[in-house]
């Protein structure tokens, strides 16, 4: 699951990986990663859903074009596999508001970035999180996985 925003980048990122995977990534200037690659490949073989009003289409494959939020709590009500959010952020804060988000892993990148919208601060509501899993990775990074309380 992925927000109307964010999935045109997202779809150029990984289509290119997988297109090219030994070509320098246009958004990063840097030859992606083994793991990329790997994801790239298992992403193209996963359904993707994007939440859009504006989208008509997706190129990417198994990639399926939802109008609502309730599309997407009918599918979470499914047997099956888990969904995945990967954002943006105005998308999954309002997907956490409307109590469809079950879990939430960061990957906590060590440097300061631009200006962007605050995940959790949409409506302001304040929200507990239990720490249930720290997974430090290469260059620094650390994945943090938490349970929403």
């Amino acid at each position: 699951m992925i927000g109307g925003r964010m999935y045109p980048g997202y779809e150029r990122y990984w289509t290119a990986i997988q297109n090219e995977p030994n070509k320098v990534a246009w958004i990063t200037g840097t030859a992606p990663t083994a793991a990329e690659v790997a994801w790239a490949r298992f992403a193209a073989g996963t359904p993707h859903y994007v939440l859009s009003t504006t989208l008509a289409a997706a190129a990417w494959p198994n990639t399926r074009i939802v109008r609502k939020r309730d599309d997407i709590a009918a599918l979470k009500r499914q047997s099956g596999k888990n969904i995945y959010l990967m954002g943006g952020a105005q998308t999954a804060a309002d997907f956490i508001d409307a109590g469809l988000v079950d879990e939430i892993r960061l990957i906590v990148y060590p440097l300061i970035a631009g200006p962007g919208k605050a995940l959790f601060a949409l409506t302001g509501q304040r929200r507990g999180l239990e720490l249930r899993k720290v997974q430090q990775l290469p260059a620094g990074k650390v994945a943090l996985t938490y349970q929403i309380g």
